[in-house]
């Protein structure tokens, strides 16, 4: 099982190479693979999904061994970080993967796609900054959160706003699967091009009154 060699790695060269710390190996499966594999249902079949800060390859990892229908792209930063997801990709044996270095800035006008995916990377209006460039119109980002994600969307929401957002959904994952549910934000992308061209007819109307 895919899933099973993939937890194996994780507690094993994941641990030596500083990816998860060595007191989470009893819990490796249900607190990281099982945590993010759950979230699948929330993506459409047949999808490119863009995964920021990979790190342990998690959730991108896990999504590609639960969804082998997907194209999964992993960002990271950390040289010691994608020498160790490739290294992963090439003994689990994915097909669905490829393992790009860099910031997720990096990547914006290069990769684009419907779904991105981060797991415990940074406060909501930082991991917006990096995520939202990468998503296509009607594009969902797909936030793995603690339980304070009502508290972060409250506070950040303008931001989210300012950066092209129109929506956000707390969702719940792994009812029956997992001991604790895995909480997503999905964080809904407009449409720039659409959202310009109203706040220009906004402009020009208010001129015209002012006219």
């Amino acid at each position: 099982m895919l899933a099973e060699r993939f937890a194996g790695i994780l507690a094993d060269s994941g641990v030596s190479h500083g990816l998860i710390g060595p007191r989470e190996i009893p819990r490796v499966w249900e607190r990281h693979v099982l945590n993010c594999a759950v979230i699948h249902p929330a993506i459409p079949a047949d999808q490119m999904v863009i995964d920021v800060g990979s790190g342990a390859g998690l959730p991108g990892l896990a999504l590609a061994i639960a969804r082998p229908d997907l194209e999964l792209h992993l960002i990271e930063p950390m040289l010691r970080r994608t020498n160790w997801l490739s290294m992963a990709v090439e003994e689990i044996g994915l097909t669905n993967v490829t393992v790009h270095r860099g910031r997720a800035e990096e990547f914006v006008g290069i990769l684009r796609a419907p779904v991105v995916t981060a797991r415990a990377v940074a406060r909501l209006s930082e991991l917006a900054k990096w995520c939202l460039p990468l998503l296509l119109p009607g594009g969902s980002l797909l936030a793995i959160k603690g339980l304070s994600v009502a508290e972060e969307v409250e506070s950040d929401r303008a931001t989210l706003r300012r950066l092209g957002a129109i929506d956000e959904v707390i969702e719940t994952f792994g009812v029956g699967i997992v001991d604790q549910e895995t909480t997503v934000l999905r964080v809904v992308m407009g449409d720039r091009t659409v959202q310009r061209e109203a706040r220009s007819k906004k402009n020009k109307s208010k001129a015209k009154r002012r006219g």
